[in-house]
């Protein structure tokens, strides 16, 4: 029999486990994430590297999270098809997965949205929550809103504002090539590009658009050829991957010398196809770059030393922050519950204080303008081994770059 004393400690050790355990009832769990993004088609390239940066930011905020969880990713192909995503998510749902991640193509975006909202209303108790990376589609978080979506990107009107506000400064645009993939992103960016310099460059002329089908153009020669003939000294282009990738490698086969003002140049592919070809020529807006320094800076180099490839992805880490801070405040690992403590929530991210505004669910962030020049002291970090970088010229607090939001939110 046990003694006295070992039954008074016993006794001792379950009274502080009890009293301590709603605070950590979700402490040692796993949590499983499923990423529904292509790995497939031409943009394999581009899902093949954000799947890895998941993983490996699942297995660094695994290590040290508020809220003592373990976080698990599983990777499904969706071919970069909104069919194919309802397909990903049903296997996900199968899998008990109750966190969903999704970033390329808001049209597979706009799907997921649907089906989860109509998902979680036909099972309660088994609701999911979706964490949209990098699908940028204004509507999203306007009239398409949902409560159960959380977009961690900043979304076209918001990057377009930073960008026409650095453009605004640049007395040598004249006039401006609007390019871009044809679906509601691309759409979006020429819609947003044309009001912004109407409002503040209404002197700027835009002398060309052109739409193309996303992701199965391989030889951009024909639009390179349109943008010489209409004088364009600027291109604006929201396009991403093999899209921007096959752009730019045509604009510097042609010689083209116009400056490009992009969203994604730092994309895989990109910055290969750049090289010293495109130096001092390409911009980007983004949340984040790759000489932020810090431990930004040590994420970047364990990650490049461990696959050979470059985190680019910082909404890879917002996932994670995001989600241990609410596990943790909601003491749950319950999507409802965890739902309700991401709106409002603020926390310290790698650019600044970041906010998930309740409004829409739209996280509102710091934004930098960057070009891409050779890498230096200053700004070493090489992405591709190409010897340049993206450097920064501008950064922009959260406010500079907010809008306005039409969100009609149904909450549960």
């Amino acid at each position: 029999m046990p003694s006295r004393r070992a039954h008074l400690n016993a006794t001792i050790a379950l009274a502080a486990a009890l009293s301590c355990g709603p605070a950590l009832a979700q402490k040692g769990e796993t949590v499983k994430v499923a990423w529904i993004d292509p790995l497939s088609g031409l943009m394999a390239t581009v899902g093949q590297n954000q799947l890895k940066s998941f993983q490996f930011m699942a297995e660094h905020f695994s290590k040290k999270n508020p809220a003592g969880v373990k976080f698990e990713v599983i990777g499904i192909d969706n071919k970069l098809s909104p069919q194919e995503s309802l397909n990903s998510l049903k296997s996900a749902i199968d899998q008990g997965v109750r966190y969903v991640v999704q970033g390329n193509g808001s049209g597979a975006a706009l799907a997921l949205i649907d089906a989860i909202n109509k998902h979680n209303e036909r099972n309660p108790g088994k609701e999911v929550v979706y964490l949209n990376y990098a699908a940028v589609d204004p509507d999203l978080t306007n009239s398409k809103c949902s409560y159960w979506h959380f977009r961690l990107d900043a979304d076209t009107s918001m990057k377009m504002e930073a960008l026409t506000t650095f453009m605004k400064e640049q007395a040598e645009i004249k006039k401006v090539y609007l390019i871009n993939q044809n679906y509601a992103h691309g759409h979006q960016v020429a819609k947003y590009a044309k009001e912004n310099l109407k409002r503040k460059r209404p002197d700027v002329q835009v002398v060309g658009e052109d739409l193309h089908p996303l992701a199965q153009v391989r030889d951009f020669a024909p639009y390179i050829s349109k943008i010489k003939a209409s004088g364009a000294d600027t291109v604006i282009t929201g396009n991403w991957g093999s899209d921007l990738t096959l752009l730019i490698k045509a604009a510097n086969d042609a010689g083209l010398n116009a400056k490009f003002y992009t969203y994604y140049g730092g994309v895989s592919g990109t910055p290969t196809a750049m090289g010293s070809a495109a130096d001092g020529r390409v911009y980007q807006v983004s949340y984040n770059h790759y000489n932020m320094g810090g431990e930004t800076a040590k994420l970047m180099a364990d990650f490049k030393q461990r696959f050979n490839d470059d985190w680019y992805t910082g909404a890879t880490y917002h996932a994670f922050a995001l989600l241990g801070e609410a596990m943790a405040r909601a003491k749950s690992t319950d999507p409802v519950k965890v739902a309700a403590a991401m709106e409002g929530l603020r926390f310290k991210s790698f650019n600044g204080e970041v906010e998930m505004r309740k409004g829409d669910h739209q996280l509102q962030q710091g934004l930098f303008i960057t070009k891409w020049q050779k890498a230096d002291a200053k700004h070493s970090y090489s992405p591709e081994n190409t010897g340049y970088t993206f450097a920064p010229v501008k950064q922009y607090d959260a406010y500079v770059a907010s809008t306005p939001t039409s969100c009609q939110m149904k909450r549960p």
